[in-house]
């Protein structure tokens, strides 16, 4: 089946803006395409590798040198002269891969027994010259997507193995496409990408009728249907390359870099990768417009799309870019004689300019109205968040990569070897070796080289650290309803959300009040989902706590057959009391002793404050098995914490 055509994609001009840009100079680091789910960002992405020019490669090389400047360091050099034009190549990474996929895999078996250098390329020596897509990346693991924007940004990659090193080029396009609701990138990770788009279905309805018009036409028959637009599509392809043999052309005068540094220093951006990137998108705006030297509205364009994401302060903040302040930073950097627009009418001029949503800079401040102690419906901000203390689960698990709970994981220090048999992981040198000397004499070896069977192959235990499941079960009923009570509440929740956050953890919320139980957020990795619902919870009425404990416990049976390899941790966020009903307290003491019972690891948050204290939190947390902390020693640096880590 032929693919979409990219010109048949109706909408989204600063996505195509942004992935023309990244064809024409793949120096500008990549695009992040972010957007709800069903916005056609996979096929327009899979659309633009049909619009690239084709390479000529060193024929037989499977890293796909330039057969005019061969790589001398190539795992296939030497090369001989014979050249190859194939089409550039669109890889695509599965959420899923492994790291031996990826960066490629050395065959310990023929280092060992024929004593060469055996290397299986991966996925990023595919990509060399082409386009590397990973769709879902914000559901890649931390350690892939560092590997990927390495070789992103160095043109390199290095596979290192039981002392054996091999490098090759991989320079590439790099294309993430995600959705927010399924949890963001970490920032340094976000930062490395170039640039960022955001799209988002048409709300208007012939539009959007055409979209499903041509939808349907192309699953109908597709050949006919890429035959409509062969034209658009090879016109397309043919600008973009007239722009490819430009750019080496377009000048950027010493006023334009003025200008991109004070639109950078006026966003107050982290570093001077922002600064970079939006040189190199405003030349390539230039060459793309067909113009030699850089000017105004090329700096506008390259700073909508290479800056929103740099902007976030913290985890919480969405990207986004105010226009005011752009256009007020353009005009306090303009030279003395402003050359004024251009005379002529690009291509990437017009309809393809970005339409960026103007966002506002400050972010809203936390806040609610005051909030009675027994009304039925009020909410309270948050207070600050801090650096709160690392809560895991004991023992050791198998779940996926974070940075919370030891774990059996495929990196991370070697601890052991695994059973014989388990082919699992990378091998194990010395275990291997060691499994095979004693069988030399009877396998007849002769000369240099162990004869190794595949039976003795030994691959490596490594201890790591895994992501948990944190599930908060939080009292919102009225007893937590003090206005500077609930703030705290908040913070510290907030703090545990922003800590599990960089542990890369699945997040859920359960919330009892009134005399019932909610699950308001389901496990998911989207931790400003989170946040956000937090921000917005009502206090009020009785203390449901049973029902709060069996939501919570119904809701981890249902999360361990989802995903039986992510251990829980359950965040319990109350001063103890259980109010609604006449049996409200053994309900609740029987709740917790089957949470217990079922193994579930548990922290006991205590809310309650004044001189008179029941410690009925301390009790809960015994009959959990859990931890119990006061609500004062959330914080990391408190000096509780300091005195009890002294005294471990």
């Amino acid at each position: 089946m032929r693919p979409y055509p990219f010109t048949a994609v109706v909408g989204m001009p600063d996505l195509r803006l942004g992935l023309v840009l990244s064809a024409i100079s793949p120096a500008i680091g990549g695009v992040l395409v972010r957007g709800e789910k069903g916005t056609a960002k996979s096929t327009m992405v899979r659309a633009l590798a049909g619009l690239l020019p084709e390479v000529d490669v060193v024929e037989g090389c499977r890293f796909s040198c330039d057969p005019a400047a061969p790589d001398p360091d190539c795992p296939d050099a030497p090369h001989d002269t014979r050249a190859l034009r194939r089409p550039a190549r669109l890889v695509e990474l599965p959420v899923g891969a492994a790291e031996d996929r990826v960066i490629g895999s050395l065959n310990l078996e023929r280092a060992l027994t024929e004593g060469v250098t055996d290397f299986q390329p991966g996925l990023l020596a595919a990509a060399h010259r082409g386009l590397l897509y990973v769709d879902e990346v914000n559901l890649l693991h931390d350690h892939l997507v560092d590997t990927l924007l390495d070789a992103a940004a160095m043109g390199r990659a290095t596979v290192e193995r039981e002392g054996v090193s091999v490098s090759h080029a991989a320079r590439f396009v790099l294309i993430g496409t995600m959705n927010p609701e399924e949890g963001e990138l970490r920032p340094q990770l976000l930062d490395r990408f170039g640039l960022t788009v955001e799209v988002a279905a048409s709300r208007d309805p012939e539009q959007r009728a055409e979209v499903i018009r041509r939808r349907l036409a192309y699953e109908a028959d597709p050949d006919s249907f890429a035959a409509r637009y062969e034209d658009t599509d090879a016109q397309l392809a043919a600008e973009i390359a007239a722009a490819q043999k430009l750019l080496p052309s377009v000048e950027l005068s010493d006023d334009a870099l003025r200008q991109i540094a004070e639109v950078c220093a006026a966003f107050e951006v982290d570093g001077m990768r922002a600064d970079i990137v939006t040189a190199r998108t405003a030349v390539a705006h230039a060459a793309w417009s067909g113009r030699t030297e850089v000017s105004t509205e090329d700096i506008r364009v390259a700073a909508r799309l290479a800056l929103p994401h740099r902007r976030r302060r913290n985890p919480f903040d969405a990207p986004g870019i105010d226009e005011e302040q752009l256009e007020q930073a353009l005009r306090d950097a303009e030279p003395p004689e402003d050359p004024g627009p251009p005379d002529d009418d690009g291509p990437g001029s017009g309809s393809d300019a970005p339409a960026e949503t103007p966002q506002g800079q400050q972010q809203p401040e936390t806040g609610g109205e005051p909030g009675g102690g027994g009304s039925e419906q009020q909410s309270v901000g948050a207070g600050k968040p801090y650096r709160a203390r690392m809560f895991s689960v004991a023992g050791l698990g198998e779940g996926a990569h974070g940075k919370r709970s030891r774990a059996v994981t495929d990196a991370g220090r070697t601890i052991g070897v695994r059973p014989p048999g388990t082919r699992e992981g990378r091998p194990h040198l010395v275990a291997t070796v060691r499994a095979a000397a004693p069988h030399q004499r009877s396998r007849g070896r002769d000369g240099a080289g162990l004869v190794l069977r595949p039976s003795d192959l030994r691959f490596a235990l490594r201890e790591g650290r895994e992501g948990n499941l944190v599930l908060f079960c939080v009292d919102a009923s009225g007893s937590m309803g003090a206005k500077s009570r609930m703030r705290e509440v908040k913070a510290a929740v907030l703090s545990l959300l922003l800590d599990a956050y960089q542990r890369r953890d699945k997040v859920g919320l359960v919330t009892f009040r009134a005399g019932a139980a909610e699950l308001a957020l389901p496990p998911t990795i989207s931790v400003e989902a989170a946040a956000a619902r937090l921000e917005g919870l009502p206090t009020g009425g009785r203390t449901p706590l049973a029902e709060g404990l069996l939501e919570a416990a119904r809701v981890l049976r249902v999360e361990a057959v989802r995903d039986p390899r992510r251990r829980p941790l359950l965040v319990v966020v109350t001063d103890g009391r259980a109010t609604s009903g006449a049996d409200a307290v053994a309900r609740a003491q029987q709740a917790a002793e089957m949470l217990a019972g079922a193994g579930v690891a548990s922290v006991v948050m205590d809310c309650e404050t004044g001189r008179m204290r029941l410690g009925l939190a301390a009790e809960l947390a015994a009959r959990l098995g859990g931890e119990h902390v006061p609500l004062g020693e959330v914080a990391a640096d408190t000096l509780a914490t300091e005195v009890r880590r002294r005294a471990a």
